[in-house]
């Protein structure tokens, strides 16, 4: 892979950087997609490199190694060994004052600049960073407003009436936790909504769905699904959460959208300790309205309006995303781009297809790792 004298790499630093030779591809996104795909990387024989926290970089394409020049990210980096043997050996303590730069050499690019002379896995995820919706009049609210992200225990909230505006995953288990401590929440639900049993006949519905999926197509695992679901759970549109036309897989392959597997939300429900109620017209001082017409004095607001991907936000000079942060070209093709660009972890699929792309994208480097290796033995003999 050629190699680099301690002078060499200080030449192309400047003094205020820390400068590490990568030679084989940079990981960005510290995550399951990325410690997935670091560990695929390994059992093919390639090294590489995670880094957390990016601010700006800007993309090339050309083949060679690559000193990677950082100022944002820490002077310690994660290395994972997969499997049996995982193990972190240097923690990330991500600076973010200041910004990238990702130097090929010889060359020497500007500051903020950066580009890649190998291979780039994006692996920040479908759900890097929280959403944060535009509700007229929250600016106004006297109360806490705070997202599930930054959530930490009801016990913030002990005899409060919240406001839970999301009815996913997240807002039911919030919910759920806020009946612990003897607050009244309100969940927003303003669209429809699959609630799953976690379990079935004492195993995980996640693990029967699997299974299923292997010998039946998914239309008719959804309809098996449901018919369990409304046996153990009953008709969940007496509650106000409507099912989906579409099955619960279908949904999450074609739009990303999770089923939620209820923990115990669904009985506080029925019993009227968590109160369902339409979208939010208006935040007040003291409250909310709704579209149906009714006003509640609020003490707190708890935003369980999910996640979103950030690539446009740190990943300039190329256009294979959407201004949404998704790869433009779909699963299950979606995991390489071109000059050296690979992306991991936005299948809408979970772990399973997280899974899919570190597979192809260690096999497809692995490749390109061995017969550049086996060139450089063959130049070094002559």
């Amino acid at each position: 892979m050629g190699s680099f004298k301690d002078e060499e790499q200080r030449q192309h630093c400047p003094n205020d950087a820390t400068c590490v030779l990568v030679k084989g591809p940079i990981i960005v996104g510290a995550g399951p997609s990325g410690l997935a795909t670091s560990a695929c990387l390994k059992q093919q024989g390639v090294p590489s490199l995670i880094l957390e926290k990016v601010t700006a970089l800007l993309l090339y394409g050309n083949i060679g190694p690559m000193i990677v020049s950082n100022s944002i990210f820490p002077s310690s980096f994660v290395n994972s060994h997969f499997l049996g043997s995982l193990k972190i050996s240097q923690s990330i303590q991500p600076n973010t004052s200041s910004s990238l730069t990702w130097r090929p050499t010889p060359h020497v690019s500007q500051s903020n600049l950066g580009s890649t002379k190998r291979w780039l896995i994006v692996a920040t995820g479908e759900n890097a960073e929280p959403v944060i919706p535009d509700i007229s009049g929250i600016n106004m609210f006297k109360g806490h407003v705070v997202h599930t992200s930054l959530y930490k225990s009801g016990s913030e909230f002990k005899n409060q009436r919240v406001l839970v505006i999301g009815c996913g995953n997240s807002g039911m288990e919030v919910c759920l936790d806020l009946c612990r401590y003897n607050a009244i929440p309100f969940m927003v639900v303003r669209n429809t909504v699959h609630v799953l049993p976690r379990e079935m006949f004492d195993f995980s519905t996640f693990g029967i769905a699997m299974t299923l999926l292997k010998w039946l197509p998914v239309k008719l695992v959804d309809k098996l699904l449901l018919l369990v679901s409304n046996f153990i759970l009953g008709n969940t549109d007496r509650t106000g959460l409507r099912r989906p036309k579409t099955g619960p897989i279908e949904l999450k392959n074609v739009t990303g959208k999770s089923p939620v597997l209820d923990v115990g939300a669904l009985s506080q429900i029925k019993s009227g300790k968590i109160k369902v109620m339409e979208g939010v017209k208006e935040i007040t001082r003291n409250g909310a309205k709704f579209m149906d017409g009714q006003e509640k004095e609020i003490d707190s607001i708890i935003l369980a309006t999910g996640y979103k991907s950030n690539v446009p936000t740190w990943l300039k000079g190329c256009d294979y995303f959407t201004k949404d942060g998704m790869p433009k070209t779909p699963f299950p093709d979606g995991w390489k781009a071109e000059k050296g660009l690979y992306t991991v972890g936005f299948t809408r699929r979970g772990l399973l297809g997280t899974a899919s792309d570190a597979v192809k994208i260690a096999r497809d480097i692995g490749e390109q790792w061995k017969r550049i290796n086996d060139c450089n033995k063959q130049d070094s003999k002559m």
